[in-house]
């Protein structure tokens, strides 16, 4: 009959294996299951809707350069601009014109960054515009290029946002401030 000597430091090597592999494999499944979670997550947030910018206004598309437009008005234009188009600015759009000059004061320290502009009605009928002094005119080649609404516009030209004629002022704010801030130029 043979004797089987089980050697004491053997075992105990192999137990340290064991134990080793497991924290391997743990430590493997651990980054697994990281990784698949997160690719899950990114594609499932994608296709549930809850995926997006956080703009309120809408964004400019296809791009337009105030160049295109035939964009002119007096004074320094490498600011960020308030501009509102309309055709015939009535009582609606005068009240659109004054909070965007509220949204100018709301801008405090920031203020002096952004310029306010109209573009839009006869010349002869613009007698409501001595009411907002700081009001530039900008006059355009054609009026009628481009949408009605209030245009945040960049310090390079570039029209970024539109909104509506009868937007809320405090989304307008919202995203001014955001660009402003994200902003170094202007």
């Amino acid at each position: 009959m043979t004797e089987i000597h089980n050697d004491p430091s053997t075992a105990k090597e192999d137990d340290v294996k064991r134990h080793n592999r497991m924290q391997m494999i743990v430590i493997m499944m651990i980054g697994f299951v990281t990784l698949g979670g997160s690719y899950t997550a990114y594609y499932f947030a994608q296709t549930s809707g809850g995926w997006g910018t956080t703009n309120n206004g809408a964004f400019v598309d296809p791009p337009i350069n105030t160049e295109e437009l035939g964009w002119q008005v007096e004074g320094d234009t490498r600011h960020w601009w308030l501009w509102v188009v309309s055709e015939d600015c009535q009582q609606a759009c005068q009240d659109t014109v004054k909070n965007m000059q509220a949204l100018q004061i709301l801008l405090n320290r920031e203020m002096d960054r952004v310029r306010r502009g109209y573009t839009g009605g006869k010349p002869g009928a613009l007698d409501w515009m001595s009411n907002f002094p700081r009001l530039a005119r900008v006059t355009v080649q054609d009026v009628n290029a481009i949408e009605a609404g209030v245009y945040i516009v960049d310090p390079n030209g570039n029209l970024v946002l539109r909104y509506a004629m009868d937007s809320n002022p405090k989304l307008i704010l919202q995203d001014l401030k955001k660009l402003l801030k994200v902003s170094h130029i202007g």
